[in-house]
């Protein structure tokens, strides 16, 4: 695996003469966030909550519900479509990635909703338990996003699986990756917010790059199991029949073998 520096370097080569397209691309999705979590953002701060009229307290859940309704439907498969833009960046050099945000997004769309619906649902089972079995877990299905592009022909189900296949071992890898950004993060504070359109393509193409390696390294890891499979179930060699040649040919005597008195005089 390689490290940090290196899927941080290859961010910023794939980014260079790029931002304006990679900023564009983060500000739409947060346009579109923005408009989706907005009625329950705007319940949430309190603005129509008044426990004592029924018809605000009735208008506030129904904004909730909608609210994660339109999640579902709209953020969901547009999240797929964000990580896979910035990949196609990283690894093809394409630019256009508000384009893929859409495209790839709603171009397997069921399919996409419903490995992001099964993720969210495992996670909040797990974060039940404890905060940070859901936190490890969160870190087991963070490739699933670009498996569902790279492998059209698994189910969500499967999806999640080779995620968590692919994630044993390198789960803190990745948690270092983002704890590597918690600078930049701070930093972006500072600018109102504004400087994460620039952090999280930033980020995006680094976790891009890590997938790249983490799947070359899942790849050589089952190429060695099935070849050591392979080795262990190929039958052993046939011992040729040396009966003639042992006969034609005298046996050596292997002293350390004999008795010491058979060479004493009796």
């Amino acid at each position: 695996m390689k490290k940090n520096v290196d899927y941080k370097n290859e961010a910023l080569a794939a980014l260079k003469g790029n931002w304006s397209s990679a900023v564009l691309a983060v500000l739409v999705f947060t346009i579109v966030d923005a408009i989706v979590i907005g009625p329950n953002l705007y319940s949430s701060l309190g603005l129509v909550n008044d426990p004592t009229n029924p018809f605000l307290t009735n208008h506030q859940n129904g904004f909730s519900a909608l609210s994660f309704i339109l999640e579902v439907l709209v953020l969901f498969p547009l999240t797929v479509g964000l990580y896979n833009a910035f990949k196609n960046l990283l690894v093809k050099g394409d630019d256009q990635l508000v384009k893929g945000i859409f495209g790839i997004g709603f171009g397997r769309y069921r399919r996409n909703v419903a490995a992001s619906l099964l993720k969210y649902i495992f996670t909040f089972l797990w974060t039940l338990l404890l905060i940070v079995p859901g936190i490890i877990k969160l870190l087991s299905y963070s490739m699933t996003n670009y498996i569902l592009e790279d492998e059209p022909t698994l189910s969500p189900n499967k999806a999640i699986d080779l995620s968590c296949e692919m994630m044993k071992g390198h789960k803190f890898d990745l948690f270092y990756l983002y704890l590597s950004f918690i600078g930049w993060a701070v930093l972006c504070l500072f600018t109102l917010g504004i400087g994460f359109l620039w952090l999280e393509p930033y980020v995006l193409t680094a976790q891009a790059s890590f997938y790249q390696d983490v799947k070359g390294d899942y790849i050589a890891r089952k190429t060695l199991a099935a070849a050591g499979a392979a080795n262990a179930a190929a039958p052993a060699p046939v011992a040729e029949d040396t009966t003639e040649a042992s006969a034609e040919v005298p046996a050596i005597k292997d002293v350390r073998t004999e008795n010491p008195e058979d060479y004493m005089p009796r």
